[in-house]
């Protein structure tokens, strides 16, 4: 690989990460791990030796390869690559890197572009789910411009239409995978979820907080992340997740009353790590708990009457999607997403 590997950078949501082929990365998962970690530059808080960015949105890999299934265009693994860490983790998937899925797919030839919008279904292989796409591509190319806005993106861009069905308990086997709706762990009302994302949405009160901290407040909070780690390692085999101290899952969700005139007020760590927005996942993970009577968040919720569930996070609100059927059980969500391409060239990795 002296030449370089082929790279696409995107913006994907409110996250940023590195788009490679399947078929030009090794074969073998510790070979392509390690590979990644030289690329990236972890472990290293800046990552001051690779493309990453020193922060867990801005250090993550997305693997595309031709469909291994009929129902769907093209196969997508999602990696995390740890900062300061030497770990790449496939615990989980990530929504915001798959608004950037469509779009590389058919700038790498995956998927032919059709004129004026191109469907593509994502075989999201971290979960075994699949996902709807809708990217504009007018004259059979990729448009990146538009005038779509989401949150903690500056500016605007093409809209990225996202829908996801069947993806309850897409990691833990069950959207409420101990049975239960609220559970008690460590003294704390905890709604164990897995919609999309395996999440333990717990009340920001409960923790002595108002839920309207900053994320730089809340890093700074050691007790407070020491306590919603030790709920998080036990909430793990609860969840079939089993031990989770070196996963990135579950996410663990601190909610509130809504003070934007949204759904409901989130704060997010990934796990370690207050998140500056929400996850794409996480955020229908929280719409759905929403909509679960006796839950922490259906207590604070403000439900809407069109079914899209504003998610507020520290830097504005992300949309969901609801549908529900006539017992008010979710049946699909979705979400709009933007992504935009960055840099396509060769990145090479640190010898």
């Amino acid at each position: 690989m002296s030449d370089g590997i082929p790279c696409l950078w995107m913006r994907g949501g409110t996250s940023k990460g590195a788009y490679f082929l399947a078929s030009d990365l090794p074969a073998d998962a510790g070979a392509r791990d390690t590979l990644l970690l030289r690329v990236m530059g972890s472990p290293d808080p800046r990552q001051i030796d690779g493309i990453g960015g020193g922060d867990p949105l801005t250090s993550k890999v997305a693997i595309l390869s031709p469909s291994s299934r009929a129902d769907a265009d093209v196969d997508y693994l999602f990696l995390q690559v740890f900062v300061d860490q030497a770990l790449v983790s496939d615990a989980q998937g990530c929504g915001n890197i798959l608004a950037g899925v469509g779009p590389a797919a058919i700038e790498r030839g995956l998927v032919p572009a059709e004129d004026g919008e191109t469907p593509v279904r994502i075989h999201m292989l971290n979960t075994g789910e699949v996902a709807l796409a809708r990217v504009q591509t007018p004259g059979g190319r990729v448009n990146y411009a538009g005038d779509a806005q989401i949150d903690g993106v500056p500016g605007t861009a093409a809209p990225v239409p996202l829908m996801f069905q069947n993806i309850a308990g897409s990691m833990c086997g069950a959207l409420l995978p101990s049975g239960e709706a609220v559970d008690m762990i460590e003294g704390v009302a905890c709604t164990l979820i897995d919609n999309g994302m395996p999440c333990v949405i717990m009340r920001a009160s409960d923790f002595g907080l108002t839920g309207q901290e900053s994320r730089e407040a809340l890093d700074a909070e050691s007790v407070l992340k020491a306590r919603i780690e030790a709920i998080r390692l036990k909430s793990g085999p609860l969840m079939n997740l089993g031990d989770v101290a070196q996963k990135s899952v579950p996410k663990m969700t601190l909610v509130s009353a809504p003070v934007a005139g949204g759904t409901i007020n989130t704060r997010s760590f990934i796990p370690h790590r207050c998140h500056a927005s929400i996850g794409v996942f996480a955020a229908v993970s929280v719409a759905t708990a929403c909509t679960l009577p006796g839950t922490p968040a259906a207590e604070l919720a403000v439900l809407p009457n069109d079914g899209r569930f504003r998610i507020e996070h520290p830097t504005g609100a992300a949309e969901v999607l609801i549908e529900q059927d006539e017992k008010g059980c979710v049946t699909a969500a979705g979400t709009l997403r933007t992504a935009r391409k960055l840099m396509d060239g060769q990145v090479w990795p640190r010898g």
